[in-house]
């Protein structure tokens, strides 16, 4: 693929009635890449673009690919984004400006490039696989499956794809279909890829030791699975073992820093361990991969309470409880700050809209009586 990309970019160069002199300098770019001396290519690219800045979009999109090899990611940005302004059809370009955006972290940017690829061709299995992807790290399952319910149609036993619809459908609870997946994956033979639908399935269904023992057998198969060792850290935590979930986040950000589970919830563990530095390090980093997750933003909060910042967890509690008027614990959380700031007509406020929130709650509840209409 990397060979046709470089190719069609100098024959786009030959192609100009009046070839740049220095056509040397373009093939000794290509020869570079091809090579693997991405500095070098990445040094000559640029000498060639400075002395013919309306070259075709081909040397951009390749000098793009160069520098994000060596991850200097916002560098080929902006050289994907003056490739698509030259020619906005280029549909590589684009699919590689897409990546950058996802392995920079900026999955929104990646989606709404990948939006536009898969609206070309939505039978193109990489561009739908890549969506599928940034959906799923902002944990919107529903994109996920609607995306690649063709594709599985299409590829029924393509296994990656399988994996992938496989997750969402689970995490989105539609766990019978899910399943009809992970069997699909189990007569290929016992695999971390099953393993882990198998430990996620348990986990939404409060088997956590059924899901200790599945997502344990995941990451000894395959200790680099993506995923795996985040969720054996929330099965582990959730059935107390704290120490060991520690463990397990860590040696997920091993793996990949931008997991957002694993930031989370060690994040979470670290601030009720009175760790405040590095707690708001992966607190930060987890809405980073997800800007403005109420989960996340709710545990900053509790980190600055706890850290007596009482004015930064006052202004994002007020606006957690405007984005989410039920969320009672933010409205619990932003009772203590203002009882602590001496402001107690706030305070107050609060607590009462806590026990509305409590009372209605406790109203959906199998057996509940209804409230009397006509309390004194």
């Amino acid at each position: 693929m990397l060979r046709v990309v470089l190719t069609s970019a100098l024959a786009a160069c030959l192609a100009i009635a009046q070839a740049p002199p220095d056509l040397d300098t373009l093939q000794r770019a290509i020869a570079f890449h091809q090579a693997g001396d991405y500095n070098g290519a990445i040094e000559a690219y640029q000498q060639f673009l400075q002395a013919h800045p309306d070259a075709p979009a081909g040397v951009r999109s390749n000098l793009g690919a160069a520098l994000a090899h060596q991850g200097r990611y916002q560098e080929a940005i902006e050289q994907y984004q003056l490739a698509l302004k030259a020619e906005p059809a280029n549909t590589k370009a684009r699919l590689n400006l897409a990546l950058a955006y996802a392995k920079s972290s900026q999955t929104q940017n990646a989606i709404d490039q990948l939006v536009k690829v898969h609206g070309e061709d939505p039978t193109d299995e990489q561009s739908a696989l890549l969506l599928a992807m940034c959906y799923a790290r902002l944990g919107h399952y529903k994109q996920v499956i609607d995306v690649l319910d063709p594709i599985n149609q299409a590829h029924p036993a393509d296994l990656g794809v399988a994996y992938l619809l496989g997750t969402a459908l689970i995490r989105d609870n539609q766990v019978e279909r899910g399943q009809v997946l992970v069997d699909q994956i189990l007569r290929n033979g016992d695999s971390a890829e099953a393993r882990l639908l198998l430990g996620t399935a348990k986990l939404q269904s409060r088997d956590f030791s059924g899901a200790r023992e599945d997502l344990s057998r995941a990451v000894s198969i395959n200790p680099q699975l993506p995923e795996a060792h985040a969720y054996l850290g929330l099965a582990l935590m959730r059935s107390g073992d704290t120490t060991n979930a520690q463990k397990a986040f860590r040696q997920e950000l091993e793996i990949d820093p931008n997991n957002f589970d694993a930031n989370l919830q060690l994040g979470s563990l670290l601030r009720q361990d009175e760790k405040f530095s590095e707690a708001r390090l992966r607190l930060e980093q987890a809405l980073q991969v997800r800007p403005g997750d109420v989960g996340a933003r709710y545990e900053l909060a509790a980190l600055n309470l706890a850290d007596g910042r009482l004015e930064d967890a006052q202004k994002t509690l007020e606006s957690l409880v405007k984005d989410s008027p039920e969320f009672v614990e933010a409205h619990v959380t932003l009772a203590t700050v203002y009882y602590r700031e001496k402001r107690k007509q706030d305070g107050d406020r609060e607590r009462e809209i806590v026990q509305k929130l409590n009372a209605a709650l406790q109203a959906k509840q199998p057996g509940a009586k209804p409230a009397p209409t006509n309390a004194q």
